[in-house]
């Protein structure tokens, strides 16, 4: 009897060992955009992570295809930036796909514009403003400081969806968080020379780039955000590039380059086109990468 009962002892640990191992490598992460699979890659690498877009795609635009709705149904957390970067489409991937789990930032949704204080906020917004964010600039993860608080906050999250993977959650934070701080004086020592710089650059995208090293965008290619640019909004640009003070026309990997182009081309300025997430292009491959080819074409600009 007492040789059974070790023997139940045994499979009852064994069983629980081989759970809580499975619990933990097969949390479904469905990543709005893939800096923020990066981060959770980083903070889970056992984890199935999706991401539903790529860096040459613009966040703001996603269409619910079922192929999204079935990896949201899938979902154990949702991890998207928030500050209604989404609102165009994630509240319908939401309803179509029935994901009690991932409606509640309470339970399995988590917005990393939430963890941080965003810039740029506004009191109020109406149609003639454009395509703004109330809650702030929504592109935070070019901000080294902003995005470590974002990665402590989705590590607590990722416990409390799995508390059996708490110490390995821990763990890959503190590594993360030791080479990120490492990381971010040689960015800021390698991006000094662009301190005072300024450029005219498509949206805000790089809002958070540009505050942290020290850019002025002096204007956008857009007359007004989410529009694209007007044969009298770039003669405008022209009138502004012309007082020679301009370094580059920046735009992201996603967006149409054929207005910075022309004024590139008129107004003699090199055009820089800068990866706006992991992938956008082929040196960008984590997060630390992204950041590394951000600094690097930018110092390249001649």
């Amino acid at each position: 009897m007492r040789i059974n009962s070790n023997l139940a002892k045994l499979a009852a640990v064994a069983l629980s060992v081989t759970y809580t191992g499975l619990a933990h490598a097969e949390l479904n992460v469905f990543a709005c955009e893939p800096e923020y699979a990066a981060l959770t890659k980083e903070l889970a690498p056992t984890a199935s992570i999706y991401s539903a877009t790529t860096a040459l795609q613009d966040p703001h635009q996603v269409q619910a295809r079922p192929s999204l709705i079935a990896k949201m149904r899938q979902a154990d957390l949702v991890v998207c930036a928030g500050a209604d970067l989404e609102v165009g489409w994630l509240p319908m991937l939401q309803m179509k796909s029935a994901n009690a789990k991932v409606r509640s930032t309470d339970h399995g949704l988590f917005f990393a514009a939430d963890q941080i204080e965003t810039l740029d906020k506004l009191a109020s917004v109406d149609r003639s403003m454009g395509d703004v964010h109330v809650q702030g600039n929504p592109h935070i993860h070019f901000d080294p400081t902003r995005l470590l608080k974002v990665a402590t906050a989705l590590s607590a999250k990722l416990t409390q969806l799995d508390p059996a993977g708490a110490a390995d959650y821990q763990k890959s934070l503190a590594d993360f968080t030791t080479r990120w701080q490492a990381a971010v004086p040689r960015w800021e020592a390698q991006a000094k020379g662009l301190q005072g710089k300024k450029v005219i650059a498509y949206h805000s995208s790089f809002r958070y780039l540009f505050n942290w090293i020290g850019i002025e965008q002096v204007a956008d290619l857009e007359p007004k955000p989410g529009l694209a640019p007007t044969s009298g909004h770039l003669a405008s640009l022209l009138t502004r590039a012309e007082q020679g003070d301009i370094l580059a026309v920046v735009v992201a990997s996603y967006q149409d380059e054929r207005g910075a182009k022309w004024l590139g081309e008129k107004a003699n300025l090199p055009v820089v086109m800068l990866p706006m997430s992991v992938g956008g292009n082929d040196k960008s491959q984590d997060l630390f990468s992204l950041y590394d080819s951000v600094i690097s074409l930018l110092n390249g600009v001649k």
